[in-house]
């Protein structure tokens, strides 16, 4: 069947900063010249906002570049940070970093806590002001080419496919959206982005790329322990020293804190389950009286881009380019990237413009390339380069080290460091078989201040159409246990932070006498965060988009 077509100049993959600032940007080129651009943001989600997840302390400096009077048009940055706090936590102890031992870099001076869903909602809302037309609830499922092997849009998702791949009742067609120009904005991981990586060969001459796992529950407070603008974060317990990560407690708005623990996915003990290291940090002493008498509100996981400047790919192709963390320009220690999101945003805008005006189409925006690496992202990345890398010496000697080179460059000194560390092997590759690794005995949760995946899962208000083809695959069903769960005794029913993978018994060959194990994979319960698609050991586990709408449904995170 031929698909229905709709043509336009720009199409845009994603509704998240990048994505959003791409489309402002444009239409603010194109209203300034008195020109006509036209332009579609698809987003996967059931709303602008629906999948964003972030901590988040903001840098508006991307913001204020896109908006200059953002203040004054009512961006919801409400609570500037008053005071940032370091702690090292051993298992019954708690030691605060002096700030002024901290580099300048780590300062949150000039931020804003807030929630990023609620930014991009804001941003949705000046974006379809300018013209620019938003589906929320369509998730581009497959990239299209012409016959010189130029992208030349994408196409959403087939609806109402069985699982069995027949055809229900309410079965709708994909419809191709085809453009001049295709910006894929998906977030870290990103399916496409993935695709069109190997393609055109992006990732030529770049370090892999490294990730973390970013958990986080929204709480309402007692008033009491409520302290507005103060951004806390911590090292240590109860991770061990081998094990990088960290957690983060932000005071903003109505006695909410976000509080959230990363763990970088690097690590090598297959017996680690992130979620419950981060179940496991709130029992501190120093940090559970945090929680007293409050209520979580939410719950969400996502991986995060950590590879840095290192790791990069090349941004354009013919057709088209990769924007936001889809490209990986989050700042680790500053745990920041929505600054970086919005700007390669507006860059790569700024090139598919220039080139409308010209009238090319499907060709490569080589300039967008160059211009950010003149542009203020880059050196945001420059001056962190060797922290990540330099992780691999333990949390101790690698913050030390990592301290040392953003010290340098805040005392303009950086020349004097000119080296660039490289990550080596993709997070994948780290897992230790586990009869050569310590098992962790996880506490069971009192419900109260720490809670088991599933009831984390429902305030996540993640849902799935059930009959239809599971979006998580595996290239070789053999692998989840001959190997995985052989080997390393079946750790993606720890690293995925919402109970997707199991190991159920089945009956075994008749005569055996024992009991055999098959993967079952509980689709319906995945909140989108691509932990199972970057530490499969084998990478036998590929994440698709399932049908558009599907997925978590965060309020306010």
């Amino acid at each position: 069947m031929t698909r229905e077509s709709m043509d336009y100049d720009v199409v845009i993959v994603g509704g998240g900063p990048a994505g959003l600032a791409a489309a402002i940007r444009l239409k603010q080129l194109a209203g300034e010249a008195g020109r006509e651009v036209s332009v579609c943001l698809l987003e996967k989600g059931s709303e602008i906002g629906a999948h964003i997840l972030s901590g988040a302390v903001i840098d508006p400096r991307g913001l204020a570049e896109l908006f200059p009077d953002w203040q004054a048009k009512g961006a919801p940055l409400d609570t500037p940070v008053t005071e940032d706090r370091f702690l090292i936590l051993t298992a019954d102890g708690a030691t605060r970093i002096p700030n002024v031992l901290l580099p300048r870099l780590m300062s949150n001076h000039g931020a804003y806590i807030a929630s990023l869903g609620n930014l991009c909602r804001w941003l949705g809302a000046r974006a379809e002001e300018l013209g620019v037309e938003i589906y929320p609830g369509f998730a581009a499922a497959e990239v299209l080419y012409d016959e010189r092997g130029a992208v030349v849009g994408v196409a959403t998702g087939d609806v109402g496919i069985a699982k069995d791949g027949s055809r229900k009742a309410e079965y709708q067609q994909g419809m191709e959206l085809r453009a001049k120009y295709t910006l894929f904005a998906e977030g870290c991981r990103g399916s496409l982005s993935q695709e069109l990586m190997k393609r055109f060969n992006l990732r030529d001459g770049v370090d892999p790329q490294k990730y973390g796992i970013g958990l986080k529950e929204l709480w309402q407070v007692e008033p009491s322990r409520h302290r507005a603008g103060l951004v806390a974060h911590s090292q240590g317990w109860p991770l061990d020293a081998r094990t990088g990560g960290g957690s983060f407690m932000y005071h903003y708005g109505d006695s909410l804190v976000a509080a959230g623990f990363v763990v970088h996915l690097n690590y090598e003990n297959p017996h680690l389950s992130p979620y419950d290291e981060f179940q496991r940090f709130k029992t501190h002493p120093a940090i559970r009286e945090t929680f007293a008498g409050g209520k979580r509100l939410a719950y969400g996981a996502r991986a995060i881009s950590e590879g840095g400047l290192q790791s990069v790919p090349k941004l354009a192709f013919p057709g088209g380019a990769l924007t936001g963390d889809a490209a990986g320009f989050l700042n680790v220690p500053r745990i920041k990237g929505t600054h970086n999101a919005i700007k390669t945003g507006m860059l790569a805008a700024e090139s598919a413009y220039a080139a409308l005006r010209a009238n090319r189409a499907h060709d490569t925006l080589d300039d967008y390339d160059a211009a950010w690496r003149r542009s203020w992202v880059y050196e945001d990345l420059w001056k962190v380069r060797n922290v990540k890398p330099g992780l691999r010496w333990g949390m101790w000697a690698g913050s030390m080290h990592g301290g040392f080179h953003m010290w340098m460059n805040d005392l303009g000194l950086g020349k004097l460091v000119p080296w660039t560390l490289r990550h080596g092997k993709a997070d994948h590759e780290s897992l230790r078989p586990a009869a050569e690794m310590p098992r962790i005995d996880y506490p069971k949760p009192d419900g109260t201040l720490t809670f088991d995946k599933l009831s984390s899962v429902f305030l996540s208000n993640t849902n799935h159409e059930e009959d239809q083809p599971s979006h998580l695959t595996l290239g070789d069903a053999g692998i989840p246990v001959g190997v995985n769960l052989a080997i390393y005794d079946g750790p993606e029913q720890r690293y995925c932070p919402a109970g997707v993978y199991e190991f159920v018994d089945i009956d075994a060959p008749a005569g055996s006498g024992a009991k055999a194990k098959r993967l079952q994979i509980n689709a319906q319960n995945c909140v989108h965060c691509k932990t199972c698609d970057i530490k499969d050991p084998r990478q036998n586990i590929r994440w698709v988009v399932p049908e558009g709408g599907g997925g978590p449904n965060y309020p306010g995170m």
